[in-house]
């Protein structure tokens, strides 16, 4: 069995990978740590999904777990997944990384990084999303310069960054179907006299209230009709159930770094 270390442990991804983990048979729930000072450091993890003791006390730090397992799964804040990523290189660890808000920097410093362990980083680990993702290139280079290409993402309102990464992914994947450059068409804020808009451009607007827990929608307008694509999370499983499918797949990789489409085998779709 591959054994699985679960940063966040006690939040609500964490319990989530849990739960998946257990679920599935490759996978067994081996360490859990959290950041210093959580309330729920020395419980047992079992107290928080079941009720029942399950023999995995939640410990203080990633360095306090390292040793007990193959893989780490990630779905926390940007600067703890680096700190992590650094300590995976350092041991020769395998990663899952689900955490969005990482940086152009971040990111350079991950693949550098992965020289010394294999990853997988993907900013939504649905395999529906990861679909969509393709989708929004395929769509958008068939519609080509015709059609004005527009996101809307909604999230619950304790999500930290805007817009998604999701909604980003999709952004770049949409761009490279019309041949641009999405840094350089981006557009995620309007408001005032702005003008008219500039046919090249691909927006991106934000909404963050209640309980929300994703919502996506690509819209291609051309004149007189348009095309949405939409993707809508009912739960946080299937993001869970994803990182799962995630963590047994690297383990047997080579260092580097991976995405979704490697582990759902769509690269080439």
């Amino acid at each position: 069995m591959i054994k699985v270390i679960i940063a966040g442990a006690a939040g609500r991804m964490g319990q989530r990978v849990a739960h998946m983990v257990s679920e599935h048979p490759r996978l067994t729930y081996a360490a859990a740590f959290e950041a210093a000072g959580n309330k729920y450091i020395g419980r047992d993890i079992g107290e928080l999904l079941t009720g029942n003791r399950m023999g995995v006390v939640i410990q203080d730090g990633l360095e306090a777990v390292i040793g007990q397992g193959d893989v780490i799964i990630d779905f926390t804040f940007h600067a703890a997944t680096m700190e992590f990523a650094r300590l995976a290189a350092k041991h020769g660890k395998a990663m899952v990384i689900g955490t969005t808000g990482l940086t152009r920097e971040n990111l350079g410093e991950l693949k550098d990084l992965t020289r010394h362990f294999p990853c997988v980083q993907s900013p939504n680990m649905s395999i529906c999303v990861n679909v969509l993702f393709k989708l929004a290139k395929k769509t958008a280079a068939v519609l080509g310069d015709d059609y004005e290409i527009e996101i809307v993402e909604a999230h619950h309102n304790r999500k930290k960054d805007a817009p998604s990464g999701t909604a980003l992914k999709l952004g770049e994947m949409a761009a490279a179907g019309v041949n641009r450059n999405f840094k350089d068409v981006a557009v995620f804020e309007r408001n005032g006299i702005i003008g008219e808009r500039d046919p090249r451009e691909i927006g991106i607007q934000s909404i963050r209230a209640a309980d929300i827990v994703g919502e996506h929608t690509i819209f291609f307008a051309g004149p007189g009709e348009r095309i949405e694509i939409s993707h809508r999370a009912h739960s946080r499983d299937h993001f869970a159930k994803g990182a799962a499918a995630a963590a047994a797949w690297v383990v047997d990789r080579e260092n580097g770094l991976y995405d979704m489409f490697d582990v759902l085998g769509l690269q080439d779709f």
